[in-house]
């Protein structure tokens, strides 16, 4: 029998905070009421939020260097579901997941729908991977998939992507998220007008493939793995192919995938603005495509993009139903903790933006008064909202502390003994 952290352990543990919380709740309310914030408002906002954990994201990462792995990883797609299951029993935030094709990938699809929902999750997007070759793969991605010069290895790619677009309609997924590793590394290597040629007439191809309701993710990333070009560099690009290809193409917005410095909150105005924004995958970083725990790093950048998707909500914005989903990798933390606490920072970034006074900001730009708008949203991003999202998370059958509930409950341990080292590695990326 698979040890899970029983709704009693969860309770025993809220017993233990309950007071102290309702004490510090009180006390915020009443702080929020002189602000005309009406407390109660802001926590039912915070129960409905919710997002998605990445399959592979339960199991430990690395980098190009080494891969230490953890114990107790997960062994196969159900080992996974179990895990995401856990987070979401202990956060209340991540009612979805998003499977990786074809390491998700199983002969009884039907069963796989099933284990998710006895752990009350539902399917996000899909992801494709045309990345990497695999075990009895016919043809290579070495130098390409989407817009690879031979067109054999194009039609293999887009056959896989219709496969996984396939997989997610039984599994009740709703969009297919691409990313290409495609580029070069090598001045002259590719021609670099007829590269984005092949790959829009590629995902034409895709595009063509997706049922009525649903909609495909382009993802862009300045580099790596390829250093001098990559086809889909930017969100300029993803912007233009997904205005090529037509309404049911949007752009999806990773926080580590831009150049250093770039306003990513300004990005995502902007997509906004032309109904295209997608949603995002959440991270952090210090120098590039880190993929660190969301909100480590740069909190207030967080802050920053939750506040301009507040505003496109409050308005009413057209279009605007962004996709939320956390992609990490854990190298060095207990994969599980990590993705729970990346879900109460985006919680928290999330109910900072809906402190924001709308009317005072919107009164401090038009008068041009620099100082007074910036206060505005310093203001609400200082605020202490812990008690929020702990009484979000009691209300709903969660933990108040989350880390603090798994580590005393040793999960970890108990799957370390359930699931011996095998070899296989069905989670993390190197």
């Amino acid at each position: 029998m698979a040890f899970r952290i029983s709704a009693e352990v969860i309770q025993s543990h809220n017993a233990k905070h309950s007071a102290a919380l309702a004490e510090d709740y009180s006390a915020l309310g009443r702080t929020l009421a002189r602000r005309g914030i009406e407390i109660e408002a802001v926590v039912r906002k915070v129960i409905s939020f919710g997002v998605a954990i990445p399959t592979w994201g339960v199991g430990t990462g690395g980098t190009r260097f080494a891969r230490f792995p953890g114990a107790g990883e997960p062994r196969s797609i159900f080992d996974k579901i179990e895990d995401c299951g856990t987070i979401h029993a202990l956060t209340r935030a991540t009612p979805t997941i998003s499977p990786h094709f074809p390491w998700d990938k199983v002969a009884d699809v039907t069963a796989l729908r099933e284990a998710a929902g006895a752990e009350g999750l539902g399917f996000d997007a899909v992801n494709s991977n045309t990345f990497q070759d695999q075990a009895g793969q016919k043809l290579s991605y070495k130098f390409g998939s989407l817009s690879h010069t031979s067109k054999g290895v194009r039609d293999q790619a887009v056959a896989h992507n219709l496969e996984c677009i396939a997989l997610g309609q039984a599994l009740g997924s709703k969009a297919l998220t691409v990313w290409i590793a495609d580029g070069s590394n090598f001045a002259g290597q590719s021609n670099l007008s007829q590269a984005l040629d092949r790959y829009l007439e590629a995902m034409a191809e895709i595009y063509a493939g997706l049922p009525d309701d649903w909609q495909v993710y382009l993802e862009h990333k300045l580099y790596e793995p390829a250093y001098y070009s990559t086809v889909i560099a930017d969100w300029g690009t993803s912007f233009a192919a997904a205005s090529e290809l037509g309404p049911k193409a949007k752009c999806l917005v990773d926080l580590g995938h831009h150049a250093p410095s770039v306003n990513i909150e300004q990005i995502v105005a902007r997509l906004i603005r032309f109904r295209k924004l997608a949603g995002f995958h959440f991270n952090d970083s210090k120098y590039g495509d880190d993929d660190l725990d969301s909100g480590s790093v740069e909190p207030f950048r967080l802050f920053l993009v939750f506040n301009e998707l507040a505003e496109a909500a409050d308005r009413k914005a057209v279009g605007f139903a962004p996709s939320y989903m956390i992609d990490q990798s854990h190298n060095v933390t207990d994969p599980i903790e990590s993705l729970m606490q990346s879900a109460v920072e985006l919680q928290r970034a999330y109910t900072q933006s809906l402190l924001v006074d709308r009317a005072a900001l919107a009164a401090a730009q038009e008068a041009n008064d620099a100082l007074g708008a910036h206060l505005e949203l310093k203001r609400a991003f200082t605020a202490d909202v812990a008690p929020i999202l702990a009484m979000a998370r009691q209300r709903m059958g969660g933990a108040i502390d989350p880390v603090q509930c798994y580590r005393a409950s040793n999960y970890r341990n108990h799957k370390t003994s359930e699931r011996p080292v095998s070899g296989v590695v069905a989670a993390g990326i190197v």
